[in-house]
């Protein structure tokens, strides 16, 4: 396993972190979730990340177990604030309230002294950006959080919060969270070089693109039973189910390419995130150990300059082109 600053901070975190979104506490029993974890760490993962509202704190709770059993100092955790946790009024958003609420309960579930990361989950326009940069540098300054990050905020969000924090001395933000994959290259125009600039790291989740990257999906064919895909749950990021076509045709084209590089069609997927020196680590799901293990074979995989544009060919294919299983 190779470790990457987080952005310019000096905490390293491996460049495979292992999410719960969907999984632990919702999808997969404990058992397999408890299996996944403790694969993960046995494989040099030392970066958790999870939510306060997945499955509404039951997956805080079954990592914060797991977890407990290895040396504080030996992994880094992370988790979020944002949606809602209650019916309430104030029981969501990023009010300096709710944050330093939900952060109590996170701790409390996860049975920890400290979060090292905690997340900012979605940018909350109903307070003031100067509000919510405050709180998250009140629980750094208790020690209840040692670094703070956000997740799916904009360039001009995050530059915006860049500017304050500097302005105020308050602690600067520590990560971004946004979605990033082959077939979502959304923040390679704007985020990615704004967090370049201001020393931001980048944490990505959904790098095969909710299963789409792994393979399983044949085009033509109907959804394998019991995938993501298929399950409206889980498949808000998946066209609910209804899958592109086009997308898969060009995920067949990949294959031969990782199999030239010696890697997996996930593994080629994970690497090619990875060659962006802004990105300290990408986010996987797994509920299976067997899923961990592959995955954590892309860490330190270099694509050769001849796959990378290989890559980019079979991506720049459009409908026009007439791609075809190989063809």
């Amino acid at each position: 396993m190779e470790y990457r600053h987080l952005g310019k901070h000096g905490i390293r975190v491996s460049e495979i972190c292992l999410g719960s979104w969907l999984t632990y506490g919702g999808a997969i029993a404990e058992e397999a979730a408890r299996s996944c974890i403790e694969r993960a760490y046995d494989l040099g993962i030392n970066f958790f990340d999870t939510a306060n509202v997945y499955a509404r704190g039951e997956a805080e709770k079954i990592v914060g177990t797991v977890l407990r059993q290895y040396p504080r100092e030996s992994y880094v955790l992370a988790t979020k604030v944002y949606f809602p946790m209650g019916d309430g009024p104030n029981d969501r958003g990023l009010s300096r309230k709710h944050i330093v609420e939900q952060c109590n309960a996170s701790l409390k579930r996860l049975g920890l002294d400290y979060i090292d990361l905690y997340q900012a989950h979605r940018y909350d326009p109903h307070v003031p950006l100067a509000e919510t940069l405050m709180a998250f540098d009140h629980l750094v300054q208790q020690g209840k959080i040692l670094y703070y990050g956000v997740s799916g905020w904009s360039a001009g969000q995050l530059a915006h919060a860049a500017d304050l924090t500097r302005l105020a001395g308050l602690t600067p933000i520590a990560s971004d969270q946004p979605r990033y994959n082959l077939f979502d290259r959304t923040i390679e125009s704007e985020v990615l070089p704004l967090c370049r600039r201001e020393g931001i790291g980048i944490i990505n989740y959904s790098p095969l693109a909710q299963g789409l990257l792994t393979g399983k999906y044949k085009p033509g064919q109907p959804l394998p039973e019991g995938s993501r895909a298929g399950d409206p749950s889980q498949n808000m990021f998946l066209n609910n189910g209804q899958l592109d076509q086009q997308q898969l045709l060009k995920v067949q084209r990949l294959l031969p390419l990782a199999e030239q590089e010696g890697l997996s069609l996930s593994q080629l997927a994970l690497a090619w995130c990875l060659r962006n020196p802004e990105l300290s680590s990408v986010i996987i799901g797994a509920s299976k150990p067997a899923q961990v293990e592959e995955n954590v074979g892309a860490s330190g995989k270099q694509l050769s300059a001849m796959a990378l544009q290989s890559i980019e060919e079979v991506l720049e294919m459009a409908s026009s082109d007439r791609l075809t299983v190989g063809g």
